[in-house]
């Protein structure tokens, strides 16, 4: 009886996935990002002639304004209007559409029900979750059902953490290729960076001081560096972390704490596991700032350093937060104009030390500002990489990260449409 039944879910969740009428709908198009992404589309589509797609949020009205921004030729690209705690509605949208890609943030507050229409309907996910908390309840709660339906589940689809995951993906395969073998150690530094804080990472971490801040436990769990692998139960080693002013040898230069080490780091930790430790037993990883050389570089870096620290003591104290909720940050659905995006960048470079004693250098590079501009482009690719570029009767689901989940096929879209580059700068032999 068990054995019929589960028959029964298999080739409904089969029908299902076939008689999908759309390719890839965003869900939260009139976010700021999602308006990004929807345009980016539009501006783009001849790269995509063969793509069915549609928008979804929770105001027609808004919806339509955007469609009528769009131009004449989209007058008819579809609407779903939907909120993020309708459950019905949420598994129609799921069941019309092969990946959706979702900017509804934070997601704490505002993704499970997405998450879990996903994961039992078979429909392929990508977002901009930066809440490490967050990811590893969903991955315990909903893990198995997307195993079983196919459901590729992929948090983490901006500019926390593609680079740096993408990143060190292209450089062990590079010290792979060149050498014979894996770079036993990586770090990560950020050399520049122009472009706006994010409202939506913002008003995330925000929420993940509030959730920390309310159970010990969780402010226990979050510093842990294996916390998105909550599958892996096998002692795990110790990972290097800056979290004050220091000089770096191999980089020269004086360095500080890297604000999105505290995702981008668990994400990369969860690629090499979800990789069968494909890296060794003691692979290491860390990010930083890299501040400059001399005087110059220490006083920066102290400065981000007091900085980082007051600013967490502000958004702890709640009086303070709301106070720089009110008047100073940004809020979600804010950002910066389409010049200032244009004007920004981002540059990082990966440093990997191999044991033979060879080291690579490989630099990530972005077009435009990284919390928005490229954020938008890089999710957009991931869900278009989720919808077109594997065979679509691959039932292997489950929780991954952008590299396990879309590796190579993603960096090629994101080199070809968005803007980025992956380019191995020097190699040397001590």
């Amino acid at each position: 009886m068990e054995r019929h039944a589960y028959h029964i879910i298999f080739w409904t969740r089969i029908i299902i996935m076939e008689n999908k009428k759309f390719d890839v709908v965003i869900f939260g198009a009139t976010s700021f990002v999602g308006q990004i992404m929807t345009k980016h589309i539009a501006e783009t589509i001849d790269n995509y002639p063969n793509l069915s797609w549609a928008i979804a949020g929770r105001s027609k009205d808004k919806l339509q304004t955007l469609i009528n921004e769009l131009g004449e030729n989209f007058s008819k690209l579809n609407i779903f209007v939907c909120d993020a705690f309708d459950t019905q509605k949420l598994n129609k949208l799921c069941e019309s559409t092969k990946v959706i890609a979702t900017t509804v943030g934070p997601y704490a507050l505002y993704g499970e029900a997405l998450i879990k229409a996903c994961a039992n309907i078979g429909t392929h996910y990508c977002d901009l979750s930066g809440e490490a908390y967050w990811i590893k309840d969903m991955i315990v709660k909903y893990g198995e059902a997307a195993k079983q339906s196919g459901s590729k589940i992929v948090n983490c689809c901006g500019f926390d953490s593609i680079p740096s995951d993408l990143g060190v993906f292209e450089l062990q395969k590079y010290s792979k290729e060149k050498f014979g073998s894996y770079a036993h150690q990586i770090k990560l530094g950020v050399e520049k960076t122009k472009g706006g804080a994010s409202g939506g990472t913002l008003a995330s971490m925000i929420q993940a001081v509030i959730a920390a801040k309310q159970d010990p436990q969780l402010r226990k769990e979050m510093g842990n560096p294996y916390n998105l692998c909550p599958e892996f139960s096998e002692n795990k080693l110790r990972q290097n972390r800056i979290t004050s002013a220091k000089f770096d040898n191999d980089y020269e230069t004086w360095s500080a704490p890297f604000i999105m080490e505290a995702i981008n780091t668990r994400v990369v930790l969860r690629s090499h596991l979800l990789s069968n430790k494909l890296y060794g037993e003691d692979f290491l990883y860390q990010e930083q700032m890299l501040m400059g050389k001399g005087i110059s570089g220490y006083l920066k870096s102290i400065s981000l350093v007091l900085g980082i620290g007051l600013f967490a003591l502000l958004v702890f104290l709640t009086p303070t937060r709301k106070l720089l909720q009110r008047f100073v940050l940004p809020k979600p659905g804010e950002g910066p104009s389409v010049e200032e995006q244009k004007n920004g960048f981002f540059k990082i470079s990966l440093l990997g030390k191999i044991k033979e004693g060879e080291t690579v250098t490989l630099k990530v590079s972005g077009d435009t500002d990284p919390g928005y501009g490229c954020t938008a482009k890089m999710l957009t690719q991931s869900a278009l990489c989720l919808a077109f570029d594997f065979n679509q009767d691959d039932k292997i689901g489950g929780f991954f990260t952008p590299a396990t989940a879309m590796g190579s096929s993603l960096v090629s879209r994101l080199t070809k449409y968005a803007g980025m580059t992956f380019q191995v700068e020097k190699c040397r032999v001590d």
